[in-house]
């Protein structure tokens, strides 16, 4: 499941951030269960709520190699699910910022289209708790190659795999009558997967049709809550906002704990996230593509609540038609217009939105907190 994070300066608002991650009922974000929660980290917050201030934060930032500051433990268990850091014993983990932290760190800079410093700087550190997909990001065959004329930053899973029929080809979808949400219509729910599907069509020879009968489809859409039996329960409100697995599972599902939305402009929660977004990138899994490393592509693994990135970008479409072949009715030039487009209105609007988005999302989270403390 995304936007990209704008650079700025160490001040309150990263505290802000901070704060939250480890004061409140959302350390979910950060802390995992012995029970390998998918990012799905929520059982193991404290019943006791506990304020780090603002030196207490400022101890995390620039760490390097031979610091030991609590908290790095958790770090690890967070690199470890992603695929960075192979760990063979997760209950014993030291909070030393040892040699192996250190090359998962480098890698995930790397892999996260961030400035590679080995260090965990406050790009980096706001990177981790940013929500995003639970696909792992690593051990997917990386397909990352620097050309002369372009960069393709999209991957694969393991072994290239893709829906094998006919074609041109034709998959079904359903969504869950049992597994859903109550905050959005099922009307909402079926016109947001319907667009996400129409744009992976646009661009690859494969039609997507909504069946009647969802034992049946090749696809199956739920919404679920905790454990809910494939081995990567969800972790409640942000952390993992969903997942889904690569071709021919079909199996996409969203964490229900999250306030989904299909409308900004009517949802006002802060912490409210973007369901066309996140299905259009689950979608790219499904037909076998992991995760890019390009921070505009619909297949980067986060996505911060309030942002929208739905459309795709040439390397999510490069990527899946490198699986599929292209649609007859693709343009290649308009595609390339609509990338320069959304870069341009990027750079405008980036840094005002993270604003907004850590200010309204600290101001949620101490209505939280103090509710929770009454």
């Amino acid at each position: 499941m995304f936007f990209s994070l704008y650079p700025y300066s160490l001040s309150s608002s990263s505290f802000f951030f901070f704060f939250i991650f480890f004061a409140s009922p959302l350390q979910c974000i950060l802390s995992r269960t012995l029970q390998h929660h998918h990012l799905s980290f929520a059982a193991s917050v404290p019943t006791t709520i506990s304020i780090l201030d603002e030196r207490s934060f400022q101890r995390f930032v620039q760490a390097s190699r031979g610091s030991h500051i609590t908290g790095i433990s958790h770090i690890k268990r967070y690199f470890s699910h992603f695929g960075y850091l192979p760990l063979q014993n997760i209950t014993s983990l030291s909070d030393d910022f040892d040699e192996g932290f250190e090359l998962a760190l480098v890698q995930y800079q790397q892999n996260l289209g961030l400035v590679v410093t080995g260090r965990l700087d406050s790009d980096t550190l706001n990177q981790i708790v940013t929500p995003r997909c639970g696909v792992p990001d690593m051990g997917h065959g990386h397909h990352h190659h620097n050309g002369l004329h372009s960069t393709k930053n999209f991957m694969y899973f393991p072994g290239k795999p893709r829906w094998v029929r006919s074609m041109p080809m034709t998959l079904t979808y359903a969504i869950s009558p049992e597994n859903m949400i109550r905050n959005l219509s099922l009307r909402e729910i079926r016109e947001a997967f319907k667009r996400a599907f129409s744009r992976w069509a646009s661009v690859i020879p494969v039609s997507f049709v909504e069946a009647e009968d969802y034992a049946f489809a090749d696809i199956k859409i739920g919404f679920y809550s905790g454990d809910h039996g494939d081995g990567e329960p969800f972790d409640g409100i942000l952390g993992v906002l969903a997942h889904s697995f690569s071709p021919e599972s079909g199996r996409l599902h969203l964490d229900a704990a999250e306030t989904w939305a299909v409308n900004f402009r009517s949802e006002k929660s802060p912490v409210a996230v973007d369901l066309e977004s996140v299905a259009t990138h689950e979608i790219g899994h499904l037909l076998g593509l992991s995760h890019s490393t390009m921070k505009e592509a619909v297949m980067y693994p986060s996505l911060k609540p309030r942002d929208k990135r739905a459309e795709l970008n040439m390397d999510d479409i490069k990527g899946v038609q490198s699986l599929y072949g292209s649609n007859p009715n693709f343009k290649y030039e308009s595609s390339l217009e609509s990338d320069m487009s959304a870069n341009e209105a990027s750079d405008l609007v980036g840094s005002k939105s993270l604003r907004i988005f850590l200010h309204s999302f600290f101001m949620f989270s101490l209505v939280h907190i103090f509710g929770l403390c009454l």
